[in-house]
């Protein structure tokens, strides 16, 4: 063999080991685990992020996600159950399959689990809650429980079908109803919206009228204690009035003249006094002696 056929030979041989390096040597993500297949059969023993080396040409991998994930399905047909048909745009699973159970699930339902395990349930469960539901329910009275209902429906059948595997919320879409159904649906809520306004309205206006009518009670209430008050001080004294009317007689006065001149005068008495003296508070003493009587001496005379 002459030398240019031996290069050519090792050429050869290189060539063919860095091809099957290459094949044999791969590369895990963070958050992922590698599943291997030997002639088809799923090998039991994972590997976990970093570099490998399998058998090339014999052994094969799948890098499976163990970390949040989110599953988008897309324009789901929903029946409703008047027969009216609707699409949901988009629907959204966020789950998460943790690493312990990645060989059996994928023993299972293969590496494509969520396409198994989601995606198909999703499509189930929808259709059969559209069916038992109106078009007024599923748009707009239940629209809002749709993705609860969704996630604790995934959530049952996981549990026994696929343990490890967990749904952390679901989101859904809008529905896509008919352009003639949606403008009803629009007039019947802005319909809605104008009696609501008008209700609300109606409702300011009557506790405005409340509070006045509350107000005119206050009101008369106190005017009634004030008259009942200003009548009782015009009785009073009305009757201390016609008292005093019927008190003014000769006989009164002249009892009441008596007893200002007790409360006002001195009378004295005695045996050398042969009259009695009235001695008022604003007019000196005066006496009313006897003609008869000599005038007193000074004391020395």
């Amino acid at each position: 063999m002459t030398m240019p056929h031996v290069g050519a030979v090792f050429a050869a041989i290189a060539g063919v080991m860095a091809i099957m390096l290459h094949s044999s040597i791969h590369k895990i993500e963070e958050g992922h685990l590698a599943v291997y297949y030997r002639g088809g059969a799923l090998l039991t023993s994972p590997n976990g992020p970093g570099y490998h080396i399998m058998l090339p040409f014999i052994t094969t991998y799948r890098s499976v996600q163990t970390t949040l994930q989110t599953d988008e399905i897309k324009n789901v047909p929903c029946g409703t159950s008047g027969g009216v048909m609707i699409y949901f745009d988009r629907i959204e699973v966020v789950n998460m399959l943790v690493p312990s159970a990645v060989v059996d699930i994928v023993r299972n339902y293969t590496a494509d689990y969520d396409k198994t395990l989601i995606f198909n349930k999703i499509h189930h469960e929808l259709n059969q809650f559209c069916s038992v539901h109106t078009l007024q329910e599923v748009y707009i009275e239940l629209f809002d429980i749709i993705d609860e209902n969704l996630k604790t429906a995934l959530q049952k059948d996981l549990n026994v079908m696929a343990p490890g595997l967990t749904i952390q919320a679901v989101r859904v879409t809008k529905p896509k109803i008919p352009e003639s159904i949606r403008r009803n649906f629009e007039l019947m809520e802005a319909e809605k919206t104008r009696l609501l306004i008008t209700a609300q309205t109606q409702k300011v206006v009557e506790k405005e009228a409340e509070t006045e009518r509350k107000k005119a009670i206050i009101d008369a209430a106190f005017l009634a204690r004030e008259k009942a008050k200003a009548d009782a001080e015009y009785y009073t004294a009305a009757k201390f009035a016609e008292s005093n009317r019927l008190k003014l007689t000769p006989e009164y006065l002249e009892l009441m003249k008596y007893q200002a001149i007790a409360a006002n005068s001195k009378i004295y008495f005695g045996q050398d006094i042969p009259n009695m003296f009235v001695e008022g508070n604003n007019s000196p003493p005066k006496s009313a002696r006897s003609p008869n009587l000599p005038s007193a001496q000074p004391e020395g005379q």
